[in-house]
């Protein structure tokens, strides 16, 4: 199915700018114990699909580089945030990510699942990156920030995403940047099948 052509175009960064901002105003849950991870697991793992996604403290000099220091589920219901430094979520995450009834809605996923890899083994069943399927529809545009702009007529603001993500307590600005971030890929997810272009 074509994409419908008030879609097939680029969003200029003056467009951008007059979108009205979005952020995620529903529950999130910040994982931090295993009695949360539990309820976590009983919530992500009766989904047919979440958004997903990973923040990383960023590196500043030549050669530096982190593991992901936090990773962002979002369900119909709630978004969780999994602090993977400070609680072993490998058990939840794994299973989710080689559930195949469960599509994992991601951009970049692929960058995301090879840093994970590195901090526990899993075989990723049902991970779907929304950029490829942008580009496969002829949009050469397919970041999330420009995919949310385009397909859901909103701006996500991007000024928390050099913050150090490993910090023991997150700001409540990191917890709305990250929760917008999974929830802006489930919703993509939502609007893309609408489009039938899945």
């Amino acid at each position: 199915m074509p994409l419908p052509p008030q879609y097939l175009r680029q969003i200029s960064r003056e467009e951008m700018n007059t979108l009205p901002i979005r952020r995620y105003e529903g529950k999130v849950h910040l994982v931090e114990s295993a009695d949360m991870l539990a309820r976590a697991a009983e919530d992500i793992l009766r989904e047919s699909a979440v958004g997903f996604d990973t923040e990383t403290r960023p590196a500043f000099r030549k050669g530096e580089s982190h593991l992901p220091a936090l990773a962002q589920v979002a369900t119909a219901r709630a978004v969780y945030l999994f602090p993977l430094q400070r609680l072993d979520c490998s058990g939840l995450l794994g299973q989710l990510l080689g559930e195949p009834r469960i599509v994992n809605a991601g951009v970049a996923l692929a960058d995301d699942l090879r840093q994970l890899r590195q901090l526990f083994p899993f075989e990723a069943a049902a991970a779907l990156d929304l950029g490829h399927v942008a580009r496969r529809h002829g949009l050469k545009q397919t970041g999330l920030r420009n995919l949310t702009g385009i397909f859901l007529g909103t701006r996500i603001p991007k000024g928390t995403k050099t913050t150090n993500w490993a910090v023991r307590r997150l700001t409540p600005q990191q917890v709305t940047y990250a929760a917008t971030d999974a929830w802006a890929c489930r919703e993509l997810y939502l609007r893309f099948a609408e489009l039938g272009l899945l």
